[in-house]
């Protein structure tokens, strides 16, 4: 896993785009967002591991995204996954 910083409210992605940071919150391969050296688990992994608990992550503190994506595939949305 890589922590990917965020920018102005922007992250790149190992895919190489540039996304917004509100789409990390549905994308399969957020697994957490690190707010002040605290790491807050990502909606869409809870989601995705039927936890379907997480904290509130108030996006504006977000300095970085811990990714899981390993192969650069880039913004994947749960809601493909879940579909």
């Amino acid at each position: 896993m890589i922590t990917l910083p965020v920018q102005k409210g922007r992250v790149s992605c190992p895919g190489g785009r540039d996304e917004p940071l509100e789409k990390c919150r549905f994308c399969v391969h957020s697994s957490r967002f690190v707010i002040v050296n605290r790491e807050i688990e990502s909606p869409a992994r809870a989601f995705c591991q039927m936890s379907r608990a997480t904290t509130s992550v108030d996006l504006s503190r977000v300095t970085g995204v811990v990714c899981d994506d390993s192969r650069g595939e880039g913004y994947r949305s749960i809601l493909n996954v879940i579909s």
